[in-house]
C-alpha cells in the first residue's frame, strides 16, 4: 500500500521522516520544534550563534546571541529532542556585518536579514542539513509554502503583518525545494496559543525587532566601532548644486529622510540623493521622491520566466504595499515600471515580485536596487 504524503508534503511517515528546524530561541521557532516533535517526525534542533553580545536580557529584542541560544536549549529538553549549536560568528561577521557597513558607505540603505538568510542561515545551515540526512529544513519564517509534485513555490503569509517572504527572495530553488514553513498559514496570536498548549517556557518572549546586531536600532553606533573613519563632514546641497549645510558622514542618512538635515527652509527637506564618490547629501522637496522606474541588479528568479510577463505586482520595502508594475530585461539587469507613484526609494534595498494565483500571493524572485 502506497504511503500517503505527510505535512510537509513528502510521502512518507513522519516517524521515518528527520526534520531539522532551526531554532533561534523565540517563541515561532520554538513553536515549529514542537509542532514537528507532536507530530510525530525525527526532530534535530540546530541554533545558530552568530555575533557575541555584550549585555542580553530575558526580554531581548534581539535573535541569535546568548540568552537565546539557553531558551533554545530550554525548549529543546523541554521536548526531548537532539539541540546542536554551530558557531558562525566570523562567517556572520564577514558575509553579513561587513557587507551591511560597505553598504552604508556606498551611500545604499541594506537589509541585513536578506544576506543573513542567504548565507549563514540556508546556505550553512542547508548543508548541514544535508550533512545530517535530513528530510527537510523548517524554519519559524512567516511564509506559505506549497509543495507539488517535489516542487516548492513561497506566498505571502496568511498573517500579511508578519509576513517575511520579502527577505527570502534570494532563496535558491534547491533551497526552496528542501525548506518548509509551517507558520505561513497561521496568525501570531494562534502561534502564541500553540506554545503555551506545549507548556514552552518562551510562549510570551517578546519578538526580535531589532537587527540582531544592532542595538536599539541605532546602526550609526556600529559603524562607528567598526569603521569610526567613516564619519567624515561633507556638503549637503540642494537639487540646484548650492551648498546650503554641511554633514558630519553620509552614513548618518537614508533615502527619504527628513529628521537630522538641520537646514531651516520655509519647506521640509528630505534626503534625496546620498553622493558616496563626492561623500555629498542632495535634498529636496518630497515629490522630488516620486519614482516610477528602478534598475535592478543580480536577479534571483524562482520560477520560469514566462510567468514574469503576466501582470506582476512589487514590494520595494518590506513594510511596503505591493504596487502593480511590468518588467523589461536588458543584460543582466532588469528594469521596473511602476504603475504609481512611490517615494523614498533607496539603493540597496531589495524589489521583490509577486503574482497573484489561486493560492495567494506567489513569490516569483526580486532583485537589488542600484538605482
Amino acid at each position: 500500500m502506497k504511503t500517503k504524503i505527510n505535512s510537509i508534503g513528502l510521502q512518507k511517515e513522519p516517524k521515518d521522516t528527520t526534520v531539522v528546524v532551526a531554532m533561534s530561541g523565540g517563541v515561532d521557532s520554538s513553536t515549529v520544534a514542537g509542532m514537528m516533535k507532536k507530530d510525530g517526525y525525527k526532530v534535530v534542533g540546530i541554533t545558530l550563534k552568530l555575533y557575541d553580545d555584550t549585555k542580553q536580557t530575558a526580554k531581548s529584542k534581539q535573535c541569535c546571541a546568548g540568552q537565546d541560544i539557553m531558551d533554545a536549549k530550554r525548549v529543546a529538553h523541554k521536548l526531548n529532542i537532539d539541540h546542536k549549536v554551530l558557531y558562525y560568528q566570523s562567517k556572520f561577521k564577514q558575509g553579513v556585518v561587513d557587507n551591511f557597513i560597505e553598504s552604508y558607505l556606498a551611500g545604499e540603505t541594506p537589509i541585513p536579514c536578506v544576506q543573513c538568510n542567504q548565507t549563514v542561515k540556508f546556505k550553512d545551515l542547508f548543508e548541514e542539513s544535508k550533512n545530517l540526512k535530513a528530510d527537510a529544513l523548517i524554519t519559524g519564517h512567516y511564509v506559505k509554502s506549497i509543495t507539488q509534485n517535489n516542487q516548492t513555490n513561497m506566498y505571502r503569509a496568511v498573517d500579511e503583518n508578519r509576513d517575511q517572504s520579502y527577505f527570502l527572495f534570494n532563496t535558491t530553488r534547491e533551497q526552496l525545494n528542501y525548506l518548509r514553513f509551517p507558520l505561513g498559514g497561521m496568525m501570531k496570536n494562534e502561534t502564541r496559543e500553540i506554545a503555551k498548549n506545549l507548556n514552552l517556557n518562551v510562549a510570551d518572549k517578546p519578538d526580535s525587532q531589532d537587527i540582531c546586531f544592532v542595538p536599539n536600532g541605532d546602526y550609526v553606533s556600529v559603524i562607528h566601532k567598526f569603521r569610526p573613519d567613516a564619519f567624515k563632514k561633507g556638503n549637503i546641497k540642494n537639487l540646484d548644486g548650492k551648498v546650503i549645510g554641511v554633514h558630519d558622514g553620509i552614513v548618518n542618512f537614508t533615502i527619504g529622510q527628513r529628521r537630522g538635515i538641520k537646514i531651516a527652509e520655509k519647506d521640509p527637506l528630505y534626503v534625496i540623493e546620498i553622493n558616496s564618490n563626492n561623500n555629498e547629501i542632495i535634498v529636496g522637496p518630497k515629490e522630488k521622491l516620486v519614482k516610477r522606474v528602478i534598475e535592478l541588479r543580480d536577479i534571483n528568479i524562482l520560477v520560469d520566466e514566462e510567468e514574469l510577463k503576466e501582470e506582476i505586482f512589487v514590494k520595494i520595502r518590506s513594510t511596503g504595499k505591493l504596487i502593480k508594475s511590468k518588467l523589461s530585461f536588458k543584460n543582466n539587469k532588469v528594469n521596473v515600471e511602476l504603475l504609481d507613484d512611490e517615494y523614498g526609494i533607496s539603493p540597496g534595498q531589495a524589489c521583490v515580485f509577486y503574482k497573484k494565483d489561486q493560492y495567494g500571493d506567489k513569490l516569483l524572485g526580486g532583485g537589488w536596487i542600484v538605482n
